[in-house]
């Protein structure tokens, strides 16, 4: 497509002489822009991707796809209900869950906390929460032992072995009023699962022992389903309210992971989206400098147009030329940008924990940002989405200027030398 001879004069263009110095410059500056724009974006989607998906599968392997509550009260679901919902294509499991608020306290501090009632042998095949435990052991956890997050831990200065006492606000009702439920429960394991909101306020005990506590008898708060494609259920959910109005004597509601995180989810997306958006601008730039420098360098080699068109170079020829040193600026950049970028997201949290350990401060709070740490994960369709539009703006930022010399008359530029 290029021959020999208008790729070695394109070339030479790039290389400019010290009084061309200030094109040189801008040339610079535009490689240079494309690469930080390219190397941004890449890094700041990977970022997006790995929180995304680092906390959706938390958020997912700790609460179900699908919950079934009662519309009033308690459930209390009939073997036939749950084994035909187990029978729908698509489910992978069912676990019945107690859930209630209580307040947490220790000699050291009080808070308010979520206690949550599950089976010793459904717990454990949550390998989020199973295989997250950093003291203690789960094999306690069927004798009232309670499962409690580091961060709560931590806060009430609790360690496995030792005991947690919980108050429920459905008190029991007496000869001298209502009377607060207070129960003081052994800590049979302590979990991080790495986001703080599960580490900080969930108390996992027996299904049992929460029924007891409640005072519930044996009804549960809700039926946690599993799903195989959390993000294609709908076949489920439909599926799930047939199977409820044949089966199930109690009016139920259903609310999918979808319903309950809707916020969440569509804040990530706009979020994905106008960062996307901002971020394209910085190359938006750079495709800029490119055309300003372009112009200038055909404006300072008028003269040299003008031998090449009378020595028998084609307009067509000129215009590769051209176009070919803009080019090789938007190739080079793009090139150096995807290389920094894919470097840096693979390497993010380590690039984090040295800043941290050089600045003294905390650049991640786990408090905030609900992980303690900073996932990226690179999605290659998105790498090549971003280099096809960076070459593209590059391109066409070479496009005007490529015309402009083309087009030059040889005579009128040898006339004003």
């Amino acid at each position: 497509m290029f021959s020999m001879f208008e790729r070695t004069v394109a070339w030479r263009y790039l290389r400019a002489k010290r009084r061309e110095g200030f094109i040189s410059v801008i040339s610079w500056f535009s490689l240079l822009g494309i690469a930080l724009g390219v190397a941004t974006l890449i890094i700041v989607m990977a970022v997006m991707n790995g929180f995304r998906a680092e906390l959706f599968s938390r958020i997912l392997g700790l609460n179900g796809h699908l919950n079934i509550y009662a519309q009033r009260g308690f459930m209390y679901p009939e073997p036939m209900f749950t084994d035909a919902l187990a029978k729908i294509p698509g489910v992978k499991g069912i676990t019945p869950l107690v859930e209630g608020q209580v307040l947490t306290s220790s000699k050291e501090a009080a808070s308010g906390a979520v206690v949550r009632g599950i089976k010793p042998e459904d717990i454990k095949v949550k390998p989020v929460l199973s295989k997250k435990v950093k003291q203690g052991s789960l094999q306690a956890f069927q004798d009232d032992g309670v499962a409690i997050g580091i961060r709560m831990a931590q806060r009430l200065g609790l360690k496995a072995g030792g005991k947690i006492t919980l108050v429920s606000p459905r008190g029991m009702q007496t000869a001298f009023g209502t009377v607060p439920r207070i129960q003081a429960f052994p800590i049979a394991a302590i979990y991080d699962v790495g986001m703080f909101e599960f580490d900080n306020n969930f108390v996992f005990m027996p299904m049992e022992a929460a029924q007891n506590f409640f005072g519930m008898g044996q009804g549960i708060t809700m039926l946690e389903m599993m799903v195989e494609d959390p993000n294609k259920m709908n076949d489920v959910y439909d599926a799930v309210i047939k199977t409820a109005d044949e089966t199930s004597r109690q009016p139920l509601r259903l609310l999918s992971w979808r319903d309950v995180h809707a916020s969440f989810v569509n804040a990530l997306q706009v979020e994905r989206n106008v960062m996307f958006l901002i971020l394209t601008l910085i190359i938006l730039v750079a495709a800029f400098n490119i055309i300003s420098g372009m112009i200038m360098l055909v404006k300072d080699k008028g003269r040299d147009i003008a031998i090449l068109r009378t020595m028998g170079a084609s307009r067509g020829s000129v215009m590769r030329i051209f176009f070919l040193s803009g080019a090789s600026i938007g190739v080079i950049g793009t090139l150096a940008g995807v290389a920094l970028g894919v470097g840096f997201s693979l390497n993010i949290e380590n690039i984090r924990q040295a800043l941290q350990s050089l600045t003294g401060t905390e650049l991640f709070s786990p408090e905030i940002y609900f992980l303690s740490q900073l996932p990226a994960k690179l999605d290659m369709g998105e790498v090549v989405q971003v280099v096809i539009m960076a070459l593209s703006l590059s391109f066409l930022a070479t496009l005007y200027p490529s015309w402009r010399a083309a087009r030059l008359d040889p005579v009128e530029a040898l006339r004003y030398e």
